[in-house]
């Protein structure tokens, strides 16, 4: 759910377990949608299962839509919230597309270097302020996922090349949300759900395989799953601190270890442990190092 909106909750203080738990529960809801991703992925194309996810997601939240329909028809920055969901809309089908080809944990630990990529972009695109010890961990991070694919024993392909673009333009994204820091929240989420359910219909229709009435439960329980682990990621870090929540983030490459392993006896390699532990590291690192230096300067 990288792609999502970023939402400047309000937090209150409550036990760090009771968020840790919504946002494991969080982490296993995502995993089983991705899990039914792969499966269905090799029958129907990734556009389709996106247009089907965002449409589930545009029925559950549709009277908030209703209730909010001015503000909605009258935004100010038109262009900005359609390039922001455009983003959206590419990062989410690479990131099925990359499901359907690749073992679970190796699309998820690439997934581990959006916030590298986006210190590099943030910069770029934003002129925000980049020290040298955070370009530094950023290529340190990324001589990790050099270890994670390992180009030498494994050739290029398009699950490869999707996981990696998922990255680039879901980091291109959060760049266009933080354009739009000054634009109300909940409009923000309602387009993003309303416009991902139009930009995608079109594609989806022009590939559009037919669905029995047997794989419908699955299709459909995409689109559930991800809702309720939208609203489970809400409950965690609307009542704490996300500098205390985000390093639980990286569990996920165990929720996907052991879901590849159950349903697609896939075996995590060595070389992806290690890489994944040298991205994980470098980017919980960063922040800490660079002001332990600050302070001994």
């Amino acid at each position: 759910m990288a792609t999502e909106p970023e939402t400047g909750l309000i937090r209150s203080p409550v036990p760090l377990w009771s968020s840790a738990g919504w946002l494991l529960l969080d982490m296993a809801l995502v995993t089983v949608m991705q899990a039914i991703v792969k499966a269905e992925g090799e029958t129907y194309p990734a556009i389709q299962l996106v247009f089907l996810r965002s449409l589930v997601g545009f029925v559950s939240v549709a009277p908030l839509v209703w209730r909010h329909r001015a503000k909605l028809t009258n935004l100010s920055n038109i262009r900005g919230h359609l390039t922001r969901v455009g983003f959206n809309s590419i990062a989410l089908t690479l990131n099925f597309a990359a499901f359907a080809a690749l073992p679970l944990a190796l699309v998820t630990a690439i997934g581990f270097i959006r916030p590298l990529a986006l210190l590099v972009m943030a910069s770029i695109l934003l002129g925000e302020n980049v020290s040298r010890i955070r370009y530094l961990f950023t290529v340190l991070g990324f001589i990790g996922v050099i270890i994670m694919v390992r180009p030498d024993a494994i050739s290029w392909n398009m699950g490869l090349i999707a996981a990696f673009g998922s990255v680039f333009f879901g980091s291109l994204a959060v760049v266009q949300t933080r354009r739009l820091a000054g634009e109300n929240t909940v409009v923000l989420m309602l387009f993003y759900t309303v416009g991902l359910t139009l930009l995608t219909s079109i594609p989806a229709a022009l590939v559009w395989v037919p669905i029995p009435y047997s794989e419908a439960p699955n299709i459909i329980l995409v689109g559930v799953l991800a809702q309720l682990g939208q609203y489970c990621w809400l409950q965690a870090y609307q009542k704490q601190e996300a500098r205390l929540l985000a390093p639980l983030g990286y569990l996920s490459i165990i929720f996907s270890g052991l879901a590849g392993w159950f349903f697609f006896a896939e075996i995590p390699s060595l070389s992806l442990c290690l890489g994944a532990v040298i991205v994980v590291l470098t980017t919980l690192s960063a922040t800490p190092v660079e002001r332990w230096l600050k302070s001994r300067r």
